[in-house]
């Protein structure tokens, strides 16, 4: 088991969250949650894979020290992955913490640390077994997606969301969500479109090819995971964010 490194620096600290859960064979998450300013916060998640002794912390979120212990009793945590620009408060912590690989893509803007060590591309052979990456090329922040393709699983960032319930959202956080566009459903967040799309030009076409992949559940860095039929819900999603991907399908 991975000792943790001593380090003088300072990280956040942790804050509230769930246990480790189970989702499928060798992948996990955690449900927890992110302050966004001075009493507000909201829900985040981590993604944890599993590849026999090996752990990959995708989006990660710094966990208390019970469940850190946990975490460590799954394996070593050899691979930390941001697959969004605006998500990576923890990162540091984790690479630093473990002396684990820190996998992006280039120019991120929101968290200028850590320097990745490999960087997503559409070419980048991904470090876990039988996945892919989804690089959602039109953005102007770096936003990908990873298909694991033996559990029909699509983890994503900020660019897909599948809100449930406002867990770990306070009041004050869930009024500002929802003058924004967030909702109780599966949603393209409206701030996110907004941020990344390029002046004139649509996201439309990055999510007509993230159409072409095969999956059928979605795990998101917010919200709870969209267990069977995800395909076909992103679908009608895509249709009420975009009014002309009707006539394009």
């Amino acid at each position: 088991m991975t000792q943790p490194l001593k380090s003088k620096k300072s990280y956040p600290q942790p804050t509230a969250h769930d246990p480790i859960k189970k989702l499928f064979e060798n992948v996990y998450w955690v449900h927890g949650s992110v302050k966004v300013g001075p009493g507000m916060t909201m829900n985040r998640n981590m993604v944890i894979i599993k590849n026999e002794n090996q752990l990959t912390l995708i989006n990660p979120v710094r966990l208390n020290n019970e469940e850190e212990k946990a975490l460590l009793a799954l394996g070593d945590i050899t691979v930390v992955m941001r697959l969004g620009d605006f998500h990576g408060l923890d990162d540091q912590y984790y690479v630093d913490t473990f002396n684990a690989a820190f996998w992006c893509q280039k120019d991120q803007a929101t968290y200028l640390t850590p320097i990745p060590d490999t960087v997503i591309s559409t070419d980048t052979i991904s470090p876990i077994a039988n996945s892919e990456f989804f690089i959602f090329s039109t953005a102007k922040f770096p936003e990908a997606a990873l298909l694991i393709k033996d559990c029909d699983l699509l983890i994503t960032t900020d660019s897909i969301q599948n809100l449930t319930d406002w867990s770990y959202t306070t009041l004050f956080t869930q009024l500002m969500l929802k003058l924004m566009g967030f909702k109780i459903d599966l949603i393209i967040g409206k701030p996110w479109i907004k941020r990344v799309t390029p002046k004139g030009s649509s996201m439309l076409g990055d999510f007509e090819r993230l159409m072409k992949l095969d999956f059928k559940h979605i795990v998101a860095a917010h919200g709870t995971p969209l267990l069977g039929g995800a395909k076909e819900k992103l679908k009608q999603t895509i249709g009420e964010t975009f009014p002309e991907y009707s006539s394009t399908v």
